[in-house]
């Protein structure tokens, strides 16, 4: 008898050890669509980050494995910004501050006029966009962002040091987590 619970209760055991072991689920981006982010804004007024991308652009992929994936930048993307994803190529209008920015056929594709007029019709994929509270321009940064150099960035803009600080002196006081 004393064998058969033994042999019962093994299991169990070990699938309680093994739960307790387990990693906590990574936090990872909420992310909006532009609409939704500035409507939120209307309510709770909040920076807005853009990442402006394609479907066909690698970099753009390895971005959000290696870098939005990541949880101290998933954390200050979701609680300092409205975090939103945008298709450079994508074909429904958007209505923004009275203007109306439409697809516009070009090449092999296009492009949407809100992409180019946030990458400052620089069109590079992909490219991370910050707005303030009121849809003002911070900074549109170009290329893949390794987390280790992305990290810096969205901290220095999502917690406003920008406002107080240069970014060669917050480079000297920024302490990474990684």
């Amino acid at each position: 008898m004393n064998r058969l619970v033994i042999v019962l209760a093994l299991p169990l055991v070990f699938l309680i050890s093994s739960a307790s072991q387990a990693p906590a689920p990574s936090e990872s981006v909420k992310w909006l669509t532009f609409e939704q982010a500035v409507e939120l804004s209307k309510k709770e007024k909040r920076k807005i980050f853009i990442d402006v991308y394609t479907d066909w652009c690698g970099w753009c992929k390895v971005m959000d494995k290696n870098t939005f994936s990541e949880p101290q930048i998933a954390q200050i993307l979701n609680e300092k910004f409205y975090p939103v994803k945008f298709n450079g190529e994508q074909r429904e209008d958007v209505v923004f501050q009275g203007t109306t920015f439409k697809f516009v056929e070009s090449g092999r594709s296009g492009y949407h006029q809100l992409a180019a007029a946030l990458m400052n019709n620089k069109l590079s994929y992909p490219t991370v966009v910050f707005l303030d509270e009121d849809f003002k321009m911070l900074q549109p940064l170009p290329g893949y962002q390794k987390p280790e150099q992305f990290h810096k960035v969205v901290q220095y803009i999502g917690e406003d040091h920008y406002k107080k600080i240069t970014w060669n002196d917050w480079q000297t006081k920024y302490k990474s987590p990684y």
